[in-house]
């Protein structure tokens, strides 16, 4: 069984595939323990520490990200394979365990950076005036 699920975080977008394997996570191709820094890759594997079960030696999980930083990228990465998770093993006590530790493992982020707008620096700031 395959399943196809994404995240997203800011700009940056994941899709994951989940099926049937031996453990292996790949990020765009690249095993997840090469992933840089060291606190994104502690990030992308948050799913499988939360649970005690050991849900990683029956899944193969390949994902791919673009767009945003290494942390939004991270972020959406760990949002994917949380729900693709749920989803492959249809478990409605796993669900509960990541929605009591943190939301955002199975629900998208939706803050976005504001736009710029005329007349000022960046999105609120405005430019100083002078009287005399």
């Amino acid at each position: 069984m395959v399943t196809n699920t994404s995240g997203k975080k800011k700009t940056a977008i994941a899709r994951a595939t989940v099926r049937d394997g031996t453990g292996k996570i790949r990020i765009n191709t690249r095993p997840v323990e090469l992933a840089d820094p060291e606190m994104a890759q502690l990030k992308m594997t948050e799913p499988f520490r939360v649970v005690e079960t050991d849900l990683r030696d029956g899944v193969d999980i390949d994902v791919t990200v673009e767009g945003g930083g290494v942390m939004g990228q991270a972020d959406a990465v760990r949002t994917a394979i949380a729900r693709g998770l749920v989803q492959h093993t249809n478990d409605a006590e796993l669900r509960d365990a990541y929605m009591a530790f943190d939301r955002s493992l199975l629900v998208n982020d939706v803050r976005q950076s504001e736009a710029k707008k005329w007349g000022g620096p960046g999105a609120r700031a405005r430019y100083q005036k002078s009287y005399r």
